[in-house]
């Protein structure tokens, strides 16, 4: 599922229009890095924790020649799935429903056909399918 999509779906789910949506879903987003960028941990709960680590530098072996070697300190981001994340999943737990379609708005009423046009109408027809019956019988007399 891309943004896009998930925009969508949210959309629906929540019934409020795309560009609504669009808004919340950036703006989680947005919220999010700007607190990992911070150093700040954020834990969603039942879904992710979202972290910037700190790895100090240490020595390491090359598994080729087994030499020792340098690794420098560096930092990273971790996304880790928490146990609601996991259970769903990997079937465990029951997924949540979530809408898929959306409610068709209601229909504004429509007005009737005025009687006189509805008359004007059925005269009109009427004298059609009266000649093409006559029509008929006159060919079906001639065989």
């Amino acid at each position: 599922m891309k943004k896009r999509e998930l925009i969508h779906a949210v959309a629906i789910h929540t019934d409020v229009d795309n560009k609504t949506a669009a808004k919340l879903v950036e703006g989680t987003i947005d919220v999010i890095l700007a607190n990992v960028a911070k150093g700040e941990i954020v834990n969603i709960s039942g879904f992710a924790k979202f972290a910037k680590i700190k790895r100090p530098a240490r020595m390491a072996r090359n598994p080729a020649t087994g030499e020792p070697v340098k690794v420098k300190a560096k930092t990273v981001a971790k996304i880790t799935a928490l146990k609601g994340f996991k259970d769903i999943a990997l079937g465990v737990s029951p997924a949540p429903k979530v809408v898929t379609v959306r409610k068709p708005a209601p229909a504004p009423a429509k007005k009737a056909a005025p009687k006189k046009a509805a008359k004007k109408a059925t005269k009109k027809a009427a004298p059609k399918k009266a000649a093409k019956k006559t029509v008929k019988k006159a060919a079906k007399k001639r065989r």
